[in-house]
């Protein structure tokens, strides 16, 4: 099997200043997630590993580069999958991590659970020896303008995100293993405690070596308003191709909840797509 990955980094449009650094951060995750894959390595870890990459990277709505709720701190989300065995780990409102994708990785490992949220993640973060990291470390000086801006009475914070999506990634290994990675700052000024699609499986992403494996980015509640991630391959596994799969769930997304959003999903025989409602999707993918 040659191995596969596709890397998203985040829905909407892409401010021109704000261009070149996106795309070379994708360049760079889609990359390190290949070198994985290309060193025998397996399909979580090459989706961890891409999706760490743009937590680090402070062009992309996750991690360091995370928009503020609407208290000024950020919280974050995000969810990692295996379709091997359709293991799953996710955290949610997490504060002070530089890498929730890794997080997230050792609920689906350590534990028997799926998701840990808020002070319930933070004290499993500190069991695991995760560092934590002063949140003013996390925060950007656009995060910050841009949280400034949405405080004014006039101002619509939905229409800012549309250039702040969340990030992920999907890939195939050299056994045929797909797996899925998403992680996400959230909604700028969101409520306190917000949780979106992101880390509610079957919304912000799901894997499975029968069907393949989705990616989602965009508006989460309109995400989770039509499960998105689990609809696009439930249409896969009724014989569409990845592409048409993709299409017909978001159109029904936009037809039931109007809601802007993205998808990137890949099937085990190595077919992929990425399809989205709006301009195009800051997009990387690696194939052997």
């Amino acid at each position: 099997m040659k191995p596969v990955i596709v890397v998203h980094g985040g829905a909407g449009r892409i401010f021109k200043e704000r261009e070149e650094g996106c795309r070379a951060g994708v360049v760079r995750a889609a990359l390190q997630g290949y070198t994985v894959l290309k060193q025998g390595g397996s399909a979580i870890d090459a989706v961890e590993e891409a999706v760490r990459s743009m937590e680090d990277d402070p062009h992309f709505n996750a991690g360091c580069g995370s928009v503020l709720n609407e208290k000024g701190e950020v919280e974050m989300d995000a969810i990692i999958m295996d379709g091997k065995n359709l293991n799953s780990g996710a955290v949610s409102a997490v504060k002070c991590i530089a890498n929730p994708i890794k997080l997230a990785r050792l609920v689906m490992e350590k534990t028997k659970h799926m998701l840990l949220t808020d002070h319930g993640a933070h004290l499993f973060a500190q069991t695991m020896g995760i560092p934590e990291v002063p949140g003013e470390k996390l925060i950007t000086q656009r995060s910050r303008e841009r949280w400034k801006k949405n405080l004014e009475p006039d101002s619509n914070p939905e229409e800012f995100q549309k250039d702040l999506g969340t990030v992920g990634a999907v890939a195939i290994d050299s056994e045929g293993n797909v797996a899925c990675a998403t992680s996400t700052g959230g909604l700028s000024n969101k409520l306190i405690g917000r949780v979106g699609d992101t880390a509610c499986i079957g919304s912000g992403g799901y894997a499975d070596n029968h069907s393949g494996a989705t990616s989602t980015t965009g508006h989460g509640e309109s995400i989770m308003k039509v499960v998105l991630a689990r609809l696009i391959l439930y249409h896969m596994e009724q014989g569409m191709s990845p592409e048409v799969a993709a299409d017909t769930a978001l159109d029904y997304m936009k037809d039931t909840s109007r809601g802007f959003g993205g998808c990137y999903c890949c099937q085990q025989a190595g077919e992929w797509a990425a399809r989205f409602l709006h301009q195009a999707d800051v997009l990387g993918y690696c194939r052997g």
